[in-house]
């Protein structure tokens, strides 16, 4: 494949150099390239990448694998697309509605992959995440308005995370990891692609619900076919206060920026939540008239 032109992609938090690259006959890739040290796990992230796609997913497709120069590269399809964060918050209602309703439908049979059989307990594994991200919340020198009712939601809740099934997971399903190509939902970015419980795969809906209350609604109905059950609100909770109270943390090195934009979001999450007294939050419509 003669490549004749490379044209760097600045986007993302991810640690490899992406390009969108055109071959001699026209035809646009994207092309990752991960630098050696941080490239243990690609081979892997390929393999399930092509799994994902037997099942008829709309998404970015992993085509080769191989070694460069720089590192460890894929090259994937191109999507002709816009960023869904740019375009679904200004679509009427019911476009915002249906795009969440067909997110959620794709996300539904991306969980249809199960996990490997030696995953290790689901609830001891949550558990001790909780355990460490608790400590290192009460360590940091800045702390949320109000995020003890972050923690105090957690310990009240742990129970739920008993039993949980585990399967493949995004990693990082939200809205700005899809995009919109000829008025249809496409999934990117599957690098940290995971296995746990299906559920916990919507602890990053905050970004959607931001973006768009009605997306994020239609995201989670259509999942669940119009029949949420109340422990996925409880256990939904559970898991946007564990990100929450890591991002104060994790947010600290990338200076004051960042900072503000996770107090914000705390913020917002226990007003959305009554200070974690009420675990369906205040952005959900249970039904849309299309």
């Amino acid at each position: 494949m003669e490549i004749i032109s490379k044209e760097p992609i600045n986007k993302g938090w991810s640690c490899d150099k992406k390009y969108c690259v055109t071959t001699a006959d026209g035809t646009k890739y994207l092309l990752r390239v991960t630098p050696f040290d941080k490239s243990a796990n690609r081979e892997n992230m390929f393999r399930m990448q092509q799994e994902v796609a037997k099942l008829g997913i709309p998404m970015c497709k992993s085509l080769e694998i191989g070694e460069c120069d720089e590192g460890i590269y894929i090259l994937q399809t191109w999507v002709d697309g816009k960023d869904a964060n740019e375009v679904i918050p200004y679509l009427t209602d019911s476009e915002q509605y249906a795009l969440g309703l067909e997110a959620g439908k794709i996300l539904k049979k991306i969980h249809s992959i199960p996990a490997p059989e030696n995953q290790q307990d689901w609830e001891t594994r949550i558990n001790d995440k909780a355990d460490l991200r608790i400590r290192k919340y009460n360590e940091c020198l800045l702390k949320y308005d109000n995020g003890q009712a972050f923690i105090d939601f957690i310990n009240a809740n742990r129970y739920l995370l008993k039993g949980r099934p585990q399967v493949f997971q995004h990693g990082d399903y939200h809205i700005g990891n899809m995009m919109i190509e000829n008025g249809k939902v496409v999934i990117i970015d599957f690098d940290r692609y995971d296995f746990g419980d299906p559920w916990e795969e919507f602890k990053s809906i905050t970004w959607c619900a931001q973006a768009s209350p009605l997306f994020a609604s239609g995201m989670v109905n259509g999942y669940f076919d119009n029949d949420v059950p109340m422990e996925f609100w409880k256990l939904l909770a559970l898991y946007i206060s564990l990100g929450t109270i890591t991002s104060l943390p994790w947010a600290i090195p990338y200076g004051e920026g960042e900072v503000q934009t996770m107090r914000n979001l705390a913020n917002e999450v226990l007003e959305w939540y009554d200070n974690m007294q009420n675990p369906v939050p205040s952005w959900y419509t249970k039904e849309v008239q299309l």
